[in-house]
């Protein structure tokens, strides 16, 4: 079950996430000159709402129909998505994440039944007009009976919104978004359903606290920074360059792992959550576009001009409230999962399954590629391939290492490196591919286990 809903959320936030630069420029020039903005500027202004309504959107559509169907996917899956964008006074980004998967998979499937029955000759033209006729249908389809029905859900969406706001039980689902986020579901949650919901909210008020849920650095900071004082061994250790990457990175998968390692923790990031969501919505903070990735820095660059109180403060009273609890709760149980060998050995065993074998070592083949694998292909995928291309190269073996999606990932990789929440997820997509899965992107003993086993490869071949 959390394979596919790993699976799912990572498909409805890759539509999103390649396309984080267009939002986080139009959350820049919205920043600027709008009327309230640091350079009023109403000629330039102009472009905010043709940027909202249509560039963001057809873009999704265009992504998500390329994830289906490739590049005539993405064709078709454009034209589907303009018919929900055109006739809607809302941004349609709901409706543009049905029409462009729609549209690559009825140009994928049409592909597939023409197949070898086209004559000689006759390829482009059917191409293009097949691409053209079927697109041109679903958005006749998307603009006369999706459009309404995405516009009306997406009212009663904003309205169900509004009521938590109003109410202040915003924060409440902080006890949702910590758990799923440990679970590697935190792109899925934050680029998949906050970041939709934040533009909506940002196109009418100029700013909206649904970026800011997830993306919150304060829960992580102060759990990390509790390790620094009271954890143990590597933990302890590793947890000084974990915090540099997590606040001043964004990288939040950072800290994932010394929340698995004493799972009580959770609630320490959880209070952390409600806490700093309910001092930004007691001071109205809220970011003018997602803030990808989560930063401080990019908390600050997306801050609108007089939110910066409530943005900091929000932060740092997530921090303390996480710090103070985690510090509790390490000091309370005093117990050895607090030591990331010892999650290492948990996650040997895993993987030993019921025959308590050990994991294989690694088949003798010429290896000339390795791919760090994560969700999105951005994040903890870059940093862990950073720092293991780095061993290899200390170590002398000329071996290519790459970072990528899961989805992603070459066909002719020969070994995957990937976080053990994330083995299943790999298997599936490289069978073939050896694996090698770890539980800290930063200090993880695989990679020397790793450079050690090449090392002797790289001799007997």
């Amino acid at each position: 079950m959390k394979e596919k809903v790993q699976s799912f959320g990572r498909f409805l936030s890759g539509m999103v996430m390649p396309n984080i630069g267009a939002f986080i420029a139009w959350g820049l020039i919205t920043a600027m000159f709008i009327a309230t903005g640091w350079t009023p500027n109403e000629k330039l202004a102009a472009m905010v709402d043709p940027m909202l309504k249509y560039l963001l959107p057809l873009l999704i559509g265009y992504t998500g129909g390329r994830m289906v169907g490739g590049q005539r996917g993405a064709v078709v899956g454009a034209i589907a998505s303009i018919g929900v964008i055109i006739g809607a006074d809302i941004p349609m980004f709901l409706g543009v994440m049905i029409m462009g998967p729609l549209g690559g998979y009825c140009i994928k499937q049409f592909d597939k039944a023409i197949q070898g029955k086209v004559k000689a000759g006759f390829e482009m033209l059917v191409d293009n007009f097949s691409a053209g006729i079927i697109g041109g249908i679903l958005a006749i389809i998307a603009f006369l009976l999706i459009n309404p029905l995405c516009v009306a859900l997406t009212n009663g969406m904003a309205a169900g919104v509004d009521f938590f706001v109003k109410a202040g039980l915003l924060p409440l689902a902080q006890i949702f978004i910590e758990p799923a986020k440990v679970l590697f579901l935190n792109n899925a949650i934050n680029h998949g359903i906050l970041t939709p919901l934040g533009i909506e909210q940002a196109g009418q008020a100029g700013k909206s606290i649904f970026f800011m849920l997830e993306a919150n650095p304060g829960p992580g900071l102060g759990l990390l920074l509790a390790y620094c004082i009271a954890g143990k061994g590597t933990a302890k250790s590793s947890a000084p360059g974990a915090v540099i990457i997590h606040f001043l990175g964004g990288i939040h998968e950072i800290y994932f792992p010394y929340v698995m390692m004493n799972p009580i923790l959770i609630l320490a990031v959880i209070a952390g959550g409600i806490t700093g969501s309910f001092v930004e919505g007691i001071l109205g903070a809220g970011l003018v576009a997602a803030a990808s990735p989560g930063s401080i820095i990019a908390f600050l660059l997306m801050t609108p001009k007089g939110g910066f109180f409530g943005t900091i403060l929000g932060v740092a009273c997530a921090a303390a409230v996480s710090f103070a609890l985690s510090f509790v709760l390490l000091k309370a149980t005093a117990k050895d999962e607090d030591n990331l060998d010892e999650a290492k050995d948990k996650v040997k065993a895993m993987k030993a399954g019921k025959s308590g074998k050990a994991a294989p070592a690694l088949r003798k083949v010429n290896v000339s590629k390795i791919v760090f694998a994560c969700d999105a292909g951005m994040g903890s995928s870059a940093m862990g391939a950073t720092v293991l291309s780095k061993k290899l190269r200390e170590a002398g073996l000329d071996i290519q290492v790459l970072h990528s999606s899961i989805e992603d990932i070459p066909r002719d990789v020969q070994i995957v490196v990937t976080h053990h929440e994330l083995m299943e997820r790999v298997k599936k997509a490289v069978p073939n591919a050896q694996l090698v899965t770890i539980t800290n992107f930063m200090a993880a003993p695989e990679y020397d286990e790793l450079v050690n086993q090449l090392n002797g490869l790289a001799s007997a071949i």
